[in-house]
């Protein structure tokens, strides 16, 4: 299915409106947000898919979003849920905790928290609690919630010591003391600096897998992750639209996950070794999409648009920075160009924002890991090598505390 779709997918979506052009002239072109959103639902709307949405089959969820516009879809119910669980139960680093029953605690944005809390009241005819309890932040038997804080920078004590009761809690249910932890990075990487800093990093029970999933995770910080754990930490890449794609081994290689599924990359601009992601996907069944452009950024191994070498997920094409005047290259740069950049002149940097004030200078504002501010060869270094790859003059200032989007993730760019 490279490319243009196979025969056998065009018989799958020769009833939705969306395609009926594509399908006369025998030719699907890109498919964009915009064409997405342009006439829902009545663009999407089959017989079968009226009668899923009466049955409850198939559900309208809106796209996550960070810096970018949320899209409406139509999906079955839990279907990136169900995704994860089918990529986690056939990993071949971490099946087995599926096969072992293991609980899966989610430590991510408070957003996720509290949807379940209110799908869970909606259940029960009322409203969720302010400060939900574990039991209402259950999604099913098997996955609990426990993050209620929109900021993890500023989680206090109390705060801590609840996630890691309710943590423990978790694990003990199982018969070894087993739990998988689901994750976003950057929460996972607070919460284990504020154990630290409270001298509660003996109080955290360790899990036996690792999955990080909802936002890009720097170098610094899955380096910092696999510093303080030992199990198995694996990044999976989706989205809420088409499910999961690929998923990474323990040692941080990335391995296709297409189940009906096919991938091309575009170069986001001519003669770019940056590509963009065009998918074609009919795994969801009420709304296939075909060549779909997911707005996302990748880079291979050799440089080739080919699917199978890909080596880094790099942010969103949306996202993506024009060199400035003293670039010596017109390549744009995206969100993993510039975290290769600091990972490799300054691993003790945790969080970071550059804020781009006009097409000479920018500032890259940071926290690190410890709290400390970094020596001056290494500032100078930092500064110098950010400078080179956006071809601007760039300050650095460090900090104590960088802000959370309304998200709950956190923002690469910062443009004036």
């Amino acid at each position: 299915m490279q490319g243009q779709p196979t025969a056998e997918v065009v018989a799958q979506v020769k009833d939705i409106p969306i395609y009926r052009t594509s399908i006369e002239q025998g030719h699907f072109p890109v498919l964009d947000k915009p064409e997405i959103a342009r006439g829902f639902p009545d663009n999407w709307m089959t017989p079968r898919l009226a009668a899923a949405l009466r049955s409850g089959d198939a559900e309208y969820v809106l796209s996550t979003g960070t810096n970018h516009a949320r899209m409406q879809i139509i999906r079955p119910p839990y279907f990136l849920l169900h995704s994860y669980y089918r990529l986690w139960s056939e990993h071949p680093d971490i099946a087995v905790t599926w096969e072992q029953g293991c609980q899966r605690v989610s430590l991510t944005t408070v957003l996720a928290t509290e949807h379940v809390a209110r799908v869970n009241a909606r259940k029960r005819g009322g409203q969720p609690d302010p400060l939900p309890g574990l039991a209402d932040r259950r999604l099913d038997s098997r996955t609990v919630y426990v993050n209620l804080t929109l900021d993890p920078a500023r989680w206090q004590r109390a705060d801590v010591i609840r996630m890691l009761d309710e943590i423990e809690e978790t694990r003990r249910t199982h018969p070894e003391g087993h739990y998988h932890l689901d994750c976003s990075s950057y929460h996972l990487a607070h919460l284990v600096l504020k154990t630290r800093q409270w001298g509660l990093w003996e109080e955290f029970p360790h899990p036996a897998s690792i999955v990080h999933a909802y936002e890009y995770t720097p170098g610094n910080v899955r380096r910092f992750l696999h510093e303080h754990f030992t199990c198995p930490i694996i990044d999976l890449f989706g989205s809420t639209e088409l499910g999961y794609l690929y998923y990474s081994d323990r040692q941080g290689r990335y391995h296709p996950y297409l189940d009906q599924m096919s991938v091309e990359l575009h170069p986001v601009a001519p003669g770019s070794q940056l590509f963009g992601l065009i998918v074609s996907s009919v795994r969801n069944p009420y709304m296939p999409l075909i060549r779909y452009r997911s707005g996302d950024c990748v880079r291979t191994a050799d440089g080739s648009p080919d699917p199978s070498r890909i080596t880094r997920f790099c942010g969103r094409e949306k996202e993506l920075l024009t060199p400035g005047a003293s670039a010596g290259s017109a390549e744009p740069i995206a969100q993993g160009d510039l975290d290769q950049c600091i990972s490799a002149s300054a691993p003790g940097v945790f969080l970071h924002q550059l804020q781009v004030l006009d097409d000479r200078s920018a500032k890259l504002r940071f926290t690190t890991f410890d709290g400390l501010a970094l020596d001056a060869p290494q500032a100078d270094a930092l500064a110098t090598a950010v400078g080179e790859l956006i071809g601007r003059r760039c300050q650095i200032a460090h900090g104590n505390h960088l802000p959370i989007g309304t998200s709950g993730k956190y923002a690469w760019l910062a443009k004036d």
